[in-house]
Order: C-alpha cells, then structure tokens, then sequence
C-alpha cells in the first residue's frame, strides 16, 4: 500500500464530530480518531492507536479537554502529548511519550485531514488541497448544502474521473442529464482543456443538452458547465441552463479510505430558493446512484496511468481530452494512491 499522501482529505461531517464523543474516521488505509477538546474547538486526529498498548483511542472519551484512552487512561492533549499516565500519577511523560498525530481542519461543513505536519492552512508548500486561502468556493451562489457521505467500491480517481467526464450523461444519466432522443444530445462537442496557475487542467465551457438539469428544472436546457480540478481527489463544476434557471456549483470532495474504497461528499451551491436542503440532497443521491454501479464494475478498480499503446493502458477518444489531461496531471504530481 502507499504512504499516507501529504494532501488534504475529508474524513468526516463537521457536524458529526461532537466535543464530548470521539470519531472513528479512516484514511489511506489508516483507522483515525477525531476529537474536539471542547465545544468549539478545533479538531484533533490522531492515528487510533494508543501508543501504550495499542488500543483503539476512538473506544475512549475526552476528560477536561484530553482524549483519554478506555484502556490505561493514558491522557493525550490536542497536538498528541502525553499529559497524564493514572497508574503514575506523580509522573510527567517525557516528549517521546505521543500519539500518532495529523494536522486537522474544517472548510466547507467538512473535517479535514492530512498526514503531513508541515501542510497546514489549506496546503502550505503547495501538496495540492487549497481548501482555505484562496476559498475555491468563493464568488460561488452563497447557499452550501452539504451531501453525502456516499461510500462506492472504487478508487477515488475513478470517481473524479467519473465526475469530469460528460459523455456519459445521455447513458447513465438518462432522463437527467442525457438524452438518447437525438444524435446531438449524446455528441460531445469540441471543448477546450485549459490549466490554471497551479497546473491543475479545466475545462472554461462545455455546452450540454439535458432534460432534467437540476432539482428546480421544469423540462430541458441547454446547460453551460465548467469544471476545474482542486486537487488530486476533487474537483468542482458549475453549469448554468439557458432562460432563468438559477446558477448552481457542485464541489466533489474524496476521501481515499482504501486503495479501491472511496468515501464521497458533494457540496451544492446554489441560487435556488424554491426547493428545500432534503430536495437538494435527493437529487444529488439519485445522480450518484446511477452513477455507482457502473464505478462498481470497472476494472481494474484503480486508475491506470500507462501511456496509451503501453501495457495496462486503456483507450481514449477525442472526447475523452479532460480525462487524459487529468491523468497525466496525477502522474506528474506523484499522487499514486488509487492508480495502477
């Protein structure tokens, strides 16, 4: 398996990490604990392993602002230092005496976390996550509603790839955001792939015919879409239907549980007053259903980065540039996790 990866990930709902209660999460094949030292307080994530004797952290409880382990009551403060043994409890821990820590933030309703300790505020020295300065969000319609978690039997590339690709709408999407009525429904028109100042490849305009384009739409549009990949596991698009449908923005948010197991959030922005969060997060669901089975069944389930002709590689067409252009980007970046 590779090491952790010095990006950013989500590993857990904001809401769901509450100050009193440690949460179990996982990332890059790793068991995690999230915690809070009090309400309001920044997250904590600690590999959920008590350095003692091995027991799992998550199975303990925060005690007056420490994590403290079921087991041997071995006391742990927010950056992972010992700060109190109960079996000696005259002694003070030595620095060696830790747990196992991440770096953790929240952005955009989401607990996030990343293996490096020099990655701090939303990338630091550049690993690939900007989460937080600049907001990848901002400029967008300013009401978020959160989706998810959503867990799907695949790599994370595959389900960022699944997510930039367009030719599959009039497939898997039928009804929503494809239609087999007309040849030109399921064309895929020339598009432009364009990289932005840190090299991550986007696409400016793509034009799409779709019969259900979002919760709010009454029959079928020609929508313009722009997409933009944020980092190795995320990706943002926004589409806009011809007449007065409101604007929308889709964030895709991955966390690599596994090498072939990927937890997926989605966050809408929107400017549509006329359907509820539920309604929202319905359609979303329904979009990402059809979309599972068929991430399910590809083989292999990690992302192959062979050059086209070489071994293991697959196949591509003209419409498929954002797709290539995103692979070659994984490669150049080192960002192997879920790719063969």
């Amino acid at each position: 398996m590779s090491p952790p990866s010095p990006w950013w990930v989500p590993v857990a709902g904001a809401a769901d990490l509450r100050a009193a209660t440690p949460l179990a999460a996982r990332a890059f094949g790793e068991d995690l604990v999230l915690w809070r030292a009090g309400e309001g307080a920044a997250p904590s994530a600690f590999v959920d392993r008590c350095p003692h004797r091995g027991a799992r952290l998550s199975r303990g409880r925060v005690a007056d602002g420490r994590l403290e382990c079921a087991y041997h009551g071995w006391r742990f403060e927010a950056g992972g230092q010992c700060v109190g043994i109960p079996a000696l409890p005259g002694f003070t821990p030595p620095a060696a005496h830790r747990a196992c820590s991440w770096q953790a933030m929240e952005a955009h309703g989401l607990v996030w976390a990343c293996a490096d300790a020099s990655a701090r505020d939303g990338g630091g020295d550049g690993t690939g996550e900007a989460l937080l300065a600049p907001d990848p969000l901002e400029g967008l319609p300013a009401r978020r509603v959160l989706c998810g978690p959503f867990d799907v039997a695949t790599s994370a590339p595959r389900v960022v790839e699944n997510f930039l690709d367009t030719a599959h709408f009039g497939f898997v999407h039928e009804g929503f955001l494809g239609s087999r009525e007309q040849p030109d429904h399921l064309s895929v028109p020339d598009y432009r792939v364009e990289a932005d100042s840190q090299g991550r490849p986007g696409v400016p305009l793509y034009r799409a015919w779709q019969p259900r384009a979002s919760t709010a739409a009454q029959g079928g549009a020609w929508v313009d879409y722009s997409y933009r990949l944020l980092g190795p596991w995320s990706a943002l698009l926004t589409k806009k239907a011809e007449g007065s449908a409101p604007s929308e923005a889709y964030a895709l948010w991955c966390c690599p549980l596994e090498e072939e197991h990927t937890r997926v959030w989605f966050t809408i922005c929107t400017d549509d007053t006329s359907q509820g969060d539920d309604a929202l997060r319905a359609f979303q669901a329904t979009i990402f259903s059809q979309d599972a089975p068929v991430l399910e069944s590809q083989r292999p389930r990690r992302l192959p980065l062979a050059a086209p002709g070489t071994a293991g590689a697959e196949l591509h067409c003209a419409a498929d540039r954002l797709s290539v252009a995103y692979r070659r980007w994984l490669g150049e970046l080192g960002a192997r996790f879920g790719t063969c």
